[in-house]
């Protein structure tokens, strides 16, 4: 990533994150014309509150955002699976916005549908996402009651641990998602898909193309342990016991035939929808993110459906080698854009070119998510090297 943005004539700096150094790195990214950062939404020592603070002021000083923290709130919560439920891509998703609301509601539709899969907001790496069944899972059971027993799976755990529990105790635990990022948390209900035993897709995407992906399975299930139990790879196994996903990825290129007929979908109907949903331009998409597929129902022509599981844009790592050269190519683009409203006209002033400064992470903060880097531009604009004049 490095050598790409050094490439695309940018010089990288590194500028370590973490909330005790909030003021040292706000000067930083105040005397910078860009920001990519690679920090999770939820991590050990609190949420990214702060450090969208910060973005938003560095934008406000003019400088670039890689992924804005406002655009994320529109569109890389788990908020977006309701607001985008009408595309293709959407399924019987529900949005509590109140415990009371939660409270009331879901018990119903948790007895109509059997399994019921709840997800916080804001999170990462499963953090706040519950499998909750009720009896047998298929369905059609009497509303329960507080006491009744459910089975709930923990999306973090990533193995078939299961814990009995009473719906009164699920929900408690479930509700704490609404104390959330300043009490502004809320809950999806989404149904569960029933062919996860097919495993994710994730869809890498710079701005509004896709530029590769990955494939996840479940323990057991990828294709070279399919076919050494005898399993085809369209063969239907029940998902009762799986939720999260441990295996490693195998990245993909973009134009890999797989995944031909997802592209086409993502990039010709489901993203241009988003945009207009959440009325976004394309400028204004994060310059790099993912969006994760699970496996819905056949088509009546045989093909797979998608169902949309999350949105990523505050840590996307790790990426497809194919994304580096648009990443750094996009981000170049917009630093040059950046700079050149703060560039002297050439008829009025010999003097010289204003460079940029932008943040990345290297490989330690793709691992950790604890850090953020930032690099100058380097003449992109002028042909001269290091040539950067502060902000007035």
């Amino acid at each position: 990533m490095f050598a790409a943005l050094g490439q695309a004539g940018l010089t990288v700096e590194p500028v370590g994150y973490s909330p005790a150094s909030a003021e040292q790195v706000r000067a930083r990214l105040l005397a910078s014309d860009g920001v990519l950062a690679w920090v999770d939404p939820v991590r050990a020592d609190g949420d990214r509150a702060m450090l969208d603070a910060l973005l938003r002021e560095a934008a406000a000083a003019g400088a670039w955002i890689g992924a804005h923290p406002d655009v994320i709130a529109q569109m890389a919560t788990k908020e977006v699976l309701y607001t985008t439920r009408g595309l293709g891509w959407g399924g019987d998703t529900h949005l509590y916005s109140t415990p009371g609301e939660f409270r009331r509601e879901f018990p119903a539709r948790l007895a109509a549908d059997g399994m019921r899969v709840l997800k916080q907001t804001r999170g990462n790496g499963g953090i706040g996402v519950w499998k909750v069944t009720l009896g047998d899972g298929h369905g059609g059971s009497p509303v329960p009651g507080p006491e009744t027993v459910v089975i709930a799976q923990h999306a973090r755990i990533r193995d078939e641990t299961r814990e009995e529990l009473s719906l009164r105790q699920l929900m408690d635990r479930a509700a704490t998602a609404f104390a959330g990022y300043g009490g502004t948390g809320k809950l999806v209900d989404q149904a569960f898909a029933r062919r996860l035993g097919h495993g994710i897709i994730r869809c890498y995407l710079v701005r509004d193309k896709v530029a590769g992906f990955a494939r996840q399975y479940p323990p057991g299930l990828s294709p070279d342990e399919r076919a050494a139990r005898g399993l085809g790879l369209d063969a239907e196994v029940s998902a009762a016991t799986i939720m999260g996903l441990p295996s490693a990825k195998t990245m993909h290129a973009p134009g890999e035939p797989a995944f031909a007929r997802l592209r086409k979908l993502v990039e010709q109907d489901w993203v241009p929808g988003m945009q207009a949903i959440l009325g976004l331009e394309t400028g204004s998409l994060p310059v790099l993110w993912d969006a994760d597929f699970l496996f819905g129902a056949k088509t009546p022509e045989g093909h797979d459906s998608y169902l949309l599981c999350e949105i990523n844009a505050s840590s996307v790592t790790p990426f497809p080698a194919e994304a580096v050269p648009l990443l750094a190519n996009a981000t170049a683009q917009a630093v040059a854009a950046v700079t050149a409203l703060r560039l002297p006209s050439p008829r009025t002033s010999g003097g010289p070119r204003a460079s940029g400064q932008c943040a990345q992470p290297n490989s330690a903060t793709y691992c950790c998510g604890e850090s953020l880097y930032s690099f100058t531009e380097s003449g992109l604009l002028s042909g001269r090297s290091n040539t950067h004049r502060p902000r007035s």
